[in-house]
C-alpha cells in the first residue's frame, strides 16, 4: 500500500478518536418552574391534641428560607425566643420548627410562611404555605379576609399587619397599645389579607403598618385602620380598612440655647406656640417672636431687648406645665441673609419668592421694583408668610418675557430693625406654546365642601382649589407638560385641609378619591376632563370602602 495512503488512514483514525473523546455542553432540557411540594409533615398537618416540641416538614427537593423574619406570621403570636426555625442560611429538604415554651390550651396555631420557601436551584416560590395544628380537640376553621387601602396616599404600602383581639372583660381600647393580639396575619407583598383557622368569638379587628414589628400600636410611627363595630364569628367575614397616620400627641423636648438672640424648642407632634410662656421677669423692652424651623421639628424663639443672663420658660403639655431655665451665652447671632427661591425662570401662574434667614416684620413696598422687558414698572402685590421667613411677589407676567426684580436698601426689615442691602434678580417666562391646559367638570350630587388638587405622580400638589363654584367647573391653565392626577378630598368640617383619624376617639379620616387614569398633558394641548364623585359611601362590615374617580 502506498505510504501516503497509510499515513492518511492513521491520521483519520487519530482525529476521529479526539472527536469522540471531546466533551460538549449538554443541550439542556425544560427549565424547572414548579414550586417545592410538601411530601410529609410530622406531626401531620391539622393535628389535634398537639403536644410535641418539634415539627418537621419535608419537601420533594432542596429548599431555602428567604426573608423569614418578615414573611413568617405565627398566629397566635409567639415570642422570637420561644421558637426556632431551620434551615437558616443553608439548604435542606426539611423545615424544622422547635417549640421552646408551652402553648395555650384548646388553641389552633398556624405558621404562615408567606413566600419565604423557595427551591434552591431555580428560586421557584411556594406561596403562602401554611402549617396548622391544635392543642385541643378541633381545628378552628373560620375565616376573615379583606383589603387594605391607604386613606390618603394613592399607593398603599405592602406588608400591612392585621390583628384580632378577643373582646372579653379585660379588653379596652388601650389594649392595642399594651398587649399583643391573639391572632395576627399580614398582606405580605399585596394589599389583601386572609385570616384562617379562627375560632368562634367576638373580636376587635385592626390593621396596622407595624413599623417596629412588636405587635403594639406606636402612635408616633405606625399607621392604623379600624372599624367601630366588633366582628363576630361565625358571621362577619369581609372587612376592608383605610389605614392612616394619626397626628401624634404633642411632646416637647428640653429647650436649648442657640445664640444670644435665639432658643430652640424641639417637639414631636403638632406644635402649639402658645404653650410656651416666658416666666422670667424681663426688661420692659423685651420682645419675642416664634416661628417654625422649616428643616427640623423645632420652634425658633427669637428675642430682643436689654441684656439678660437667663430665661425661664413654662411649657404646657397635657395637664402639666414643665419649667426650664436657659442660661444665655455671648454667642453672636445669625446675620440677615436673603436668597431667592424662584431662580432664573418664573411660570405664568406663579409668584416670585425669596426667603430670609431671620424673621421679617416689615416690607417697604415703595422700595421694591419689578421692571419688564419694555423698561416699564410692573404692578405687584407682596405677601409675607405667616412664618415670617418667606416673601412672595405676585404679578401678571407675560409669556416669553424678561423681568428684573430689585429690592432697594431697607425694603426688608427684620425683627431687630436691621435691613437688607441692595438685591437684584432676573427671571424670564416661557412662550405660551410650552404650556398645556386642563379643564375639569366635577359631577356630584351633594354640594358639601371639598378640596380639589392636581398632583403629579409623586403626589406633589401642582394646583389647588378649596372654594366651591356653582358650576363645579375648574380651569388648570398654563401647566407644564407632564403626567397628572386629580385628588378630591371631602372636607367634612370645611377647614380647608385633610383631617386624619384617631383610633381612641373613633374618628375616621376624611375620604380621599384619586382619578383612575393618568392625564398625559403635552405642550400646546387642551384637555377636557370629567370626574364623577360617588354620592354615597358603600360600607362593608362597618368600614368605608374606597371609591375612585371616574373619568
Amino acid at each position: 500500500m502506498n505510504r501516503f495512503i497509510i499515513y492518511f488512514l492513521v491520521s483519520l483514525v487519530i482525529i476521529s478518536s479526539f472527536q469522540c473523546a471531546r466533551r460538549s455542553l449538554p443541550t439542556g432540557g425544560f427549565k424547572d418552574t414548579l414550586a417545592p411540594i410538601m411530601i410529609n409533615a410530622s406531626p401531620k398537618m391539622n393535628t389535634v391534641f398537639f403536644d410535641k416540641e418539634k415539627i418537621t416538614i419535608t419537601f420533594d427537593e432542596y429548599i431555602k428560607l428567604v426573608d423569614l423574619t418578615k414573611q413568617l406570621i405565627i398566629s397566635p403570636p409567639l415570642e422570637f425566643s420561644n421558637y426556632k426555625v431551620k434551615p437558616e442560611g443553608t439548604v435542606s429538604k426539611r423545615i424544622q420548627i422547635e417549640l421552646m415554651d408551652s402553648l395555650l390550651d384548646n388553641t389552633t396555631y398556624t405558621f404562615n410562611f408567606g413566600e419565604s420557601i423557595i427551591d434552591n436551584n431555580e428560586g421557584n416560590k411556594l406561596p403562602f404555605f401554611n402549617y396548622a395544628f391544635s392543642t385541643g380537640a378541633v381545628i378552628d376553621s373560620l375565616e376573615i379576609k379583606g383589603k387594605i387601602i391607604d386613606a390618603y396616599e394613592r399607593i398603599t404600602d405592602t406588608y400591612t399587619s392585621i390583628y384580632l383581639y378577643p373582646v372579653d372583660s379585660t379588653f379596652t381600647d388601650s389594649t392595642v397599645f399594651l398587649e399583643k393580639p391573639f391572632y395576627a396575619t399580614s398582606t405580605l407583598d399585596s394589599i389583601i389579607y386572609h385570616f384562617k383557622n379562627l375560632r368562634p368569638d367576638t373580636y376587635q379587628i385592626i390593621a396596622m403598618k407595624d413599623i417596629g414589628g412588636n405587635y403594639l400600636f406606636d402612635q408616633n410611627v405606625d399607621k392604623i385602620g379600624f372599624i367601630e363595630e366588633t366582628v363576630t364569628l361565625p358571621g362577619d367575614s369581609l372587612v376592608n380598612f383605610r389605614i392612616f397616620k394619626e397626628v401624634p400627641n404633642l411632646f416637647w423636648s428640653r429647650p436649648f440655647f442657640i445664640n444670644k438672640n435665639k432658643i430652640g424648642f424641639g417637639y414631636f407632634g403638632e406644635p402649639d406656640p402658645s404653650a410656651i410662656e416666658v416666666q422670667s421677669i424681663v426688661p420692659s423692652n423685651f420682645r419675642f417672636l416664634i416661628n417654625k424651623n422649616r428643616k427640623t421639628d423645632t420652634l425658633n424663639f427669637w428675642f430682643r431687648g436689654s441684656e439678660i443672663d437667663s430665661l425661664k420658660f413654662g411649657i404646657k403639655e397635657k395637664d402639666t406645665t414643665k419649667t426650664y431655665t436657659i442660661q444665655l451665652k455671648d454667642i453672636e447671632p445669625d446675620s440677615l441673609v436673603i436668597s431667592a427661591i424662584t431662580k432664573n425662570s418664573i411660570e405664568l401662574i406663579d409668584s416670585f419668592k425669596i426667603q430670609s434667614s431671620l424673621p421679617l416684620v416689615k416690607i417697604n413696598m415703595d422700595l421694591i421694583k419689578i421692571i419688564g422687558l419694555d423698561s416699564l414698572e410692573v404692578p405687584f402685590r407682596a405677601y409675607l408668610d405667616k412664618n415670617y421667613d418667606q416673601l412672595a411677589l405676585t404679578f401678571d407676567p407675560l409669556p416669553n418675557d424678561n423681568y428684573k426684580i430689585e429690592f432697594y436698601p431697607e425694603a426688608l426689615i427684620d425683627f431687630w430693625g436691621r435691613a437688607n442691602d441692595r438685591l437684584k434678580y432676573s427671571v424670564k417666562t416661557r412662550p405660551i406654546s410650552d404650556y398645556g391646559n386642563i379643564f375639569l367638570q366635577i359631577l356630584r350630587e351633594d354640594k358639601s365642601p371639598f378640596i380639589l388638587e392636581l398632583v403629579d405622580l409623586n403626589s406633589k400638589i401642582v394646583r389647588r382649589y378649596d372654594k366651591i363654584n356653582d358650576l363645579d367647573y375648574y380651569e388648570f391653565k398654563y401647566l407644564l407638560p407632564g403626567k397628572y392626577l386629580f385628588r378630591f378630598i371631602r372636607d367634612k368640617n370645611g377647614n380647608k385641609k385633610w383631617d386624619t383619624g384617631n383610633y381612641l376617639k373613633k374618628i375616621q379620616p376624611e375620604m380621599v378619591y384619586y382619578s383612575t387614569d393618568t392625564i398625559d398633558l403635552r405642550a400646546n394641548w387642551d384637555i377636557n376632563q370629567q370626574l364623577k364623585i360617588p354620592s354615597e359611601i358603600v360600607t362593608i362590615s362597618g368600614i368605608d370602602s374606597i371609591k375612585v374617580l371616574n373619568k
